[in-house]
Order: structure tokens, then C-alpha cells, then sequence
């Protein structure tokens, strides 16, 4: 490992501390004479970025400093200041960047600002790490949509729910706080109306020990509007619409009275040929808002109906060591399924989390054109 993979490698792991949605989490530590002088992230939207923190920790040890930042510094004016304004006043001498920042806005032009300046600047170090970390954030920036990932609870035999329809609780207290860390680092968690009838959850982040830094959109997919006014969701968006905002994407034409000054946003969306909300069309609206990137906690039926829209890109399968059974207990993945083995989705080779006594598997979903090619071989 090279003396910047190190530094940077720090750096990473700094930004993986972050609740920065809709921007990218960014960490960043200042070197002097091999050692550390300051280091920082960009802890929640809205704050200052991690370059500004690391410089502030540093006071006058950053005037001759190196920079490890593991994205492009901003050069625009936002909710912040220029990060590159910032690193130039301070007098860090060079620049270690991982990756270029593909918000147009940026895009190569940070870096041309700091050389311009005369520092020096290196670009490309541990850049795939940087990338897979803010990969919502060049997926937005590359596709206009948000990257949408599947979360699954279920048991060893693939069933997420017993024949009673009791979930509760599937996997350990380790996972679930890691869903909920996960639920704080999303743009918004959805669910259908068949998991929030038979769950009632809130969707919301709640981290251990202490409130979390920020609450993602929570989106409910409600054709026929069947929601209870009183279920959990809702309540807590009464009580405070501003930290936990929801959103009823439905095919009726006006909420009923009882949603009316709820605090609840209810969207009405084209219909797919079943009837049903289009996902497309949410997918779209989500995007417009700025939305980078989606929990569906959805259900069976509304996880194959993503996969089958093309729209899921990742899936996330929480495994717990226990078996269920019984022919009529609910899998991950239902709906009509496909009909053939070369239909099915295929993923790409996935990576292993131990969250004991649990273990999480993660993958991407290929797109068609890749199962096409399978099929025929």
C-alpha cells in the first residue's frame, strides 16, 4: 500500500460516518511532514463539507499540508462555500483527489481551480472504493433516476413472513440497527400497502442510543388508497410533517377526507396495464425531488414488481439462521414470478456482511441484456 492509498483509505472511512443524502458523503484528512494535522467529513447536508472541517482542526498545520479528499472539492456556491476556495486560502500545497465529481456543476473543475491556483493535484487514488461509496450519487448524476435497492428480511428457507403473517422479528437487533443506519444514509425508504396493512411500520430512521441526524422521505405505494389514517406512518407525520415527511403515491383521483391536513402528501400517478402505480412514473418523481437513492422495504409483491419495471438495480437479502416452513408462509419474492430459468433476474457475484448471528447478502442487478446472454449460453 502506497503512503496515499493509506491516507486515503482513512479518508474513506471518515465519509462512511456521514447522513449527507442528497449529497455524497466525503471525508478528508490533512498531512504534514507524514503526519496527521486535521481531518473532517461532511457529517449531514447543510454543513459544512469535510474539507472545511479538516482545515478548521488544523488551524495553521495546513499551510504546506497534502489534502486527501475522497471527492472532487466543490468550486460553487451552494448551502456552503467553495471547498476549493477554502483549501487554497488555507495554503495546503497538494491535493490528493480519489475521484472527479460528476455533478455538472463540479465536474473537473474543482481540480482545474486548484492547479490554477498553482497547487499541485493527483487524481485516481483508491478511485473504485471512492466511486462504490457515493454510488448513488454517480448513478443520479449518470441516469437522472435514483438507484433503487431491494432490502429483504427472511429466513434460511426464503420465507419472510410465517403462514400468520408474523414478522416480528425475523433477523437480530445488530441488523435491524444496521437497516435503520441505512434508512438514515437513503434519500427516502418505501413500502407497499400490503406491508404497511400487515406491519403498520413507521419507516423511519432510528439509530441506537441516539436520534438520527437526519429522516428520509417515506413513500408509501397505495394504489386504491387503502391506508388507515391511523397507522403509524401517518401519525408520526402529524405529529411532526416537517423531520418525517410522507408521501402516498396512489391511482385515485383525491385523498378521502380523512387524509385531508393530515400532514401527508398524496400524489395521484398514471396506472401501469394491472391498474396498479406506475412505478416509472414515481421512480421520475422521486428524481425530481432530488432523491438519490430508495429503500424499498416493499413486500413480495411489490419487489418483483420492481424487478420486473427494470427499475431495481441492488438488492440487500437479510439471512437469519432459522427456518419457517409451510407451503402458504410468503417468500422474498413473489408475485407470477417468471416462467422460465433463462427469465430469471441474475446478479452479479455478491459480497457477504456477517451481522451475527446474521449475515447479509448484497448484489447488483444485472440488466436485461445480460440475462439475454446468459440465457443463450
Amino acid at each position: 500500500m502506497t503512503e496515499s492509498e493509506r491516507w486515503m483509505r482513512r479518508a474513506l472511512r471518515l465519509a462512511t460516518k456521514g447522513f449527507t443524502a442528497p449529497n455524497p458523503m466525503v471525508g478528508c484528512v490533512l498531512v504534514r511532514n507524514g503526519e496527521i494535522v486535521g481531518e473532517g467529513y461532511h457529517f449531514v447536508a447543510g454543513m459544512p463539507h469535510a474539507e472545511v472541517n479538516a482545515l478548521q482542526q488544523a488551524g495553521e498545520r495546513a499551510r504546506g499540508a497534502t489534502a486527501y479528499v475522497t471527492l472532487e472539492p466543490c468550486c460553487h456556491y451552494g448551502r456552503t462555500p467553495p471547498c476549493t476556495k477554502a483549501l487554497i486560502a488555507a495554503g495546503v500545497r497538494h491535493v490528493v483527489v480519489a475521484t472527479l465529481d460528476p455533478d455538472p456543476r463540479v465536474r473537473g473543475r474543482g481540480v482545474a481551480e486548484l492547479r490554477e491556483a498553482g497547487l499541485s493535484v493527483e487524481v485516481g487514488v483508491l478511485e473504485p472504493a471512492a466511486r462504490a461509496l457515493n454510488r448513488a450519487f454517480f448513478h443520479f448524476h449518470e441516469t437522472g433516476l435514483p438507484l433503487i435497492t431491494l432490502k429483504v428480511a427472511m429466513t434460511l428457507d426464503g420465507k419472510v413472513a410465517t403462514f400468520t403473517g408474523d414478522t416480528r422479528w425475523i433477523t437480530g437487533q445488530k441488523a435491524r440497527n444496521y437497516v435503520h443506519r441505512l434508512r438514515s444514509q437513503s434519500g427516502a425508504v418505501l413500502a407497499g400497502i400490503g406491508t404497511v396493512l400487515a406491519d403498520d411500520p413507521r419507516l423511519d430512521a432510528r439509530l441506537p442510543g441516539r436520534p438520527s441526524p437526519r429522516q428520509p422521505l417515506r413513500v408509501i405505494v397505495d394504489s386504491h388508497l387503502r391506508t388507515p389514517p391511523c397507522c403509524a406512518a401517518i401519525r408520526l407525520a402529524q405529529q411532526n410533517p416537517q423531520t418525517y415527511p410522507l408521501l402516498i403515491a396512489t391511482t385515485a383521483p383525491q385523498p378521502p377526507k380523512e387524509l385531508a391536513g393530515s400532514g401527508v402528501e398524496v400524489v395521484t400517478l398514471p396506472s401501469d396495464s394491472a391498474g396498479r402505480v406506475d412505478l416509472h412514473a414515481l421512480t421520475r418523481l422521486l428524481a425530481t425531488r432530488q432523491i438519490i437513492s430508495v429503500l424499498v422495504e416493499g413486500g413480495p409483491t411489490l419487489h418483483e414488481a420492481f424487478l420486473k419495471a427494470g427499475l431495481a438495480n441492488r438488492v440487500l437479502f437479510f439471512i437469519a439462521p432459522k427456518l419457517v416452513g409451510g407451503k402458504s408462509a410468503p417468500t422474498a419474492i413473489e408475485g407470477d414470478g417468471v416462467a422460465t430459468l433463462a427469465e430469471a433476474w441474475q446478479l452479479s457475484p455478491f459480497t457477504v456482511r456477517r451481522l451475527a448471528p446474521d449475515i447479509v447478502l448484497e448484489a447488483d442487478v444485472l440488466p436485461a441484456q445480460s440475462r439475454q446472454v446468459r440465457g443463450e449460453e
